[in-house]
């Protein structure tokens, strides 16, 4: 292809179609519940069986039967073969990126699936409730157990390997998200002063000057037009 490394963002924008909530819309999740309620440190100290609550709904909505990797999941990762060099980092903590063929995407802000104890650092793969009376399988602690997943205040995961990419990308795509939500939001700029190509999949342009070439669209319909556009050489605004 010739492109060179390229650098894909998604968001809630991209899971949307596959039938679960965003965050920032007016019928989102942050609309519904208050962020400082369930998503904070400083909740889940206060109240962790409403936080477990919360992230419990959430785990039983992303293994419903129903929701399953779209059109876009699965364009990035016919994207993804056909160019080995390509880090997907995604602030999305489903696992719809794994379940579309994507190999190993960077989950920035953890994962659902997963649950961390508080005491010990144990990640192990889970796929069940939790509870305030859950047991670490490591150190077989109760009430330490929380969902693996980057709460409001917290650091994101492995920020040094995406910041080291977007310094040497040559092509950075921003997919199904907000743009208001650092450090993600700053990764267009990193990757504008490294020299490389931005280009977005959005239900609707951000402003201008931000990103070099625009999709719009539903993720389903302008992620596989924007993959083909790269492996095709012909990258260009989209409809």
């Amino acid at each position: 292809m010739g492109v060179g490394p390229i650098v894909v963002l998604t968001g809630a924008g991209i899971s949307q179609e596959s039938g679960l909530d965003t965050f920032r819309d007016a019928d989102g999740l942050w609309a519904r519940v208050r962020i400082d309620e369930v998503a904070t440190p400083e909740a889940f100290a206060r109240d962790p069986g409403r936080v477990h609550a919360f992230y419990n709904a959430r785990r039983r909505r992303l293994l419903a039967a129903e929701v399953r990797p779209n059109a876009a999941h699965r364009a990035l990762a016919r994207l993804e073969r056909a160019h080995p060099d390509l880090l997907l980092v995604t602030q999305n903590v489903d696992d719809l990126h794994e379940r579309g063929g994507s190999r190993d995407p960077l989950h920035m802000h953890g994962e659902l699936l997963k649950a961390r104890c508080g005491g010990c650092g144990t990640v192990v793969a889970w796929r069940d409730d939790l509870a305030i009376t859950t047991r670490c399988p490591a150190c077989a602690a109760a009430g330490g157990m929380r969902p693996h997943v980057v709460w409001f205040g917290e650091i994101p995961l492995q920020l040094e390997r995406i910041q080291a990419a977007l310094a040497g990308c040559a092509v950075f795509v921003a997919i199904g998200t907000s743009g208001q939500v650092y450090p993600a939001a700053g990764f267009v700029a990193v990757a504008r002063a490294a020299g490389a190509r931005t280009v977005e999949a959005n239900l609707e342009r951000s402003a201008a000057g931000v990103f070099d070439h625009h999709f719009e669209g539903p993720a389903s319909r302008s992620v596989p037009a924007l993959v083909d556009a790269l492996l095709q050489g012909t990258l260009s605004a989209g409809a």
